[in-house]
């Protein structure tokens, strides 16, 4: 039966807008100095007719979703072509009315595995397929903007309508618990938000790339008045957390790379380290070894590093590697491996002991993952995509809400600034840490609070738009 908050989307629109790096980003094997931005505008009604909008974004981060050998261009078309299928399915189906949770799930579990399955078939057969994880980061836009919309329609803010007043089903329907035996009868995702906070500890990226200290320059780094060194960009923005890319295949250079970081950060006061290995690491053992000599030669840097991130292959099926011998050492998340609940509980069966949280895999899947982790007893950390512009904000709500280990990383504004001056002049703590914090004040009204219209961002021509005719559209009412 709906309920009279329930909406459906009948209209959608896709703006892509293309933004280049300040400075590389290299993270694993590849190097990232352009990236488009899917933002999606999606209209929804309710069971009278009456229509709301709602904003969505997500950077279409292709050497992250899709590391390989095949062109950055190959790569983002096929991404692009999935994003137009994954628009007009919106559309096409029929669905009733329901809760963003519920319009979410399914559409992640029915709608988008055909959509990927089919193009994969027609575009790209004896060619390398376009993997699960790119799906799901072309989806997360459409499914962020239908959450934003809900909370418009009904004017309540997205994060206050996540239990049984607005949710027609509890979290039973949609997740399973482990052997421990976890119950979710009777619960919903409320249940396992933490209460709101007007800022966050924000974590800076330290790429593959980035220096570290003045002989690391190469005399080609911008001269825009931003920082370029460590040093400086923690005296600037007041930085206690670091996260550290490493190579994952030269465990010489990556215990090099942490102690380079730890001897400018330990002065400046940095508290907390986590090391990044992108899924490049097949053996435990390389892990295990670097933490085993940061123990013995640096035992200040090993009680910094606050947690290890996916040093593993993130398709955990493929690779089912036992990993309690790291997480016997540090707490071991997982980043790329954590596409959903289930492969969350195939982790911590593996040894995993947190999850790496994303918007880029749906605001649905993240709220999903969260409370199944949160149930079964793990830690949490949400994790960026270098997200710019209206992408920051769901982001930075969800590292709010999470209840993470520590924060929120935030890297957007070391890697492309510039993109976010529009959103940035209506929100300057989402976009400006300060005190090793991002201040939150600036998000107020419904939905997830961007307000879009005080910033008044100038898009091209929409790449995809549609609308479906209601029955009586001189009814509809746009808040």
């Amino acid at each position: 039966m709906s309920r009279p908050s329930d909406v459906r989307p009948v209209g959608i629109e896709l703006y892509l807008i293309p933004i280049k790096t300040r400075v590389p980003l290299k993270f694993g094997p590849e190097i990232t100095t352009e990236v488009v931005c899917a933002r999606v505008r999606a209209t929804v009604a309710d069971v009278r007719g009456a229509v709301a909008t709602g904003w969505g974004e997500t950077p279409l981060s292709v050497q992250w979703v899709w590391p390989g050998t095949l062109s950055y261009d190959e790569r983002l078309q096929a991404m692009l072509a999935l994003c137009d299928r994954i628009a007009g399915r919106w559309l096409d189906a029929p669905r009733p009315p329901g809760h963003p949770i519920e319009l979410g799930w399914q559409f992640l579990e029915h709608d988008l595995p055909a959509i990927l399955r089919d193009y994969n078939a027609e575009h790209r057969p004896g060619r390398e397929p376009v993997p699960w994880l790119a799906a799901l980061v072309c989806a997360s836009a459409f499914d962020l903007a239908i959450h934003d919309a809900f909370g418009v329609k009904n004017g309540i803010a997205c994060y206050d309508a996540y239990d049984g007043r607005f949710l027609s089903h509890d979290l039973s329907a949609y997740l399973e618990p482990s052997a421990a035996g976890v119950c979710f009868d009777g619960r919903f995702p409320a249940d396992f938000l933490a209460p709101s906070q007007p800022s966050v500890p924000a974590w800076h990226l330290i790429g593959g790339k980035d220096p570290i200290t003045p002989d690391e320059l190469t005399g080609e780094e911008p001269d825009d008045g931003l920082p370029v060194l460590l040093q400086d960009w923690i005296r600037r923005d007041g930085l206690f957390c670091l996260k550290v890319k490493l190579k994952g295949d030269d465990p010489g250079w990556d215990l090099d790379r942490l102690v380079s970081v730890w001897r400018v950060a330990e002065p400046e006061n940095v508290r907390w380290l986590s090391a990044d290995f992108n899924c490049t690491v097949r053996d435990p053992g390389y892990v295990t070894a670097i933490l085993d000599q940061l123990l013995v030669d640096h035992p200040r840097l090993y009680g910094a590093l606050l947690y290890v991130e996916q040093p593993f292959p993130y398709d955990l099926e493929a690779n089912p590697i036992d990993v309690r011998s790291v997480s016997a050492r540090k707490p071991l998340f997982m980043d790329e491996s954590a596409h959903d609940w289930r492969l969350v509980r195939l982790g911590r069966e593996l040894g995993w002991t947190g999850v790496a949280l994303k918007t880029c895999k749906t605001q649905t899947g993240a709220l999903l993952s969260m409370s199944w982790a949160r149930a079964h007893g793990m830690t949490l950390m949400v994790q960026d995509l270098s997200n710019p512009m209206l992408a920051q904000i769901p982001h930075l709500l969800l590292g709010a809400r999470a209840g993470t280990i520590m924060g929120v990383e935030s890297n957007g504004m070391q890697y492309y600034p510039a993109a976010s001056e529009p959103e940035a002049r209506v929100h300057p703590g989402l976009y400006r840490r300060a005190g090793g914090r991002l201040a939150l004040d600036s998000i107020r009204g419904p939905g997830f609070g961007m307000r879009v219209e005080e910033i008044g961002r100038k898009l091209d021509s929409a790449a995809f738009s549609a609308r479906l005719l209601l029955p009586d559209d001189s009814q509809t009412q746009r808040p």
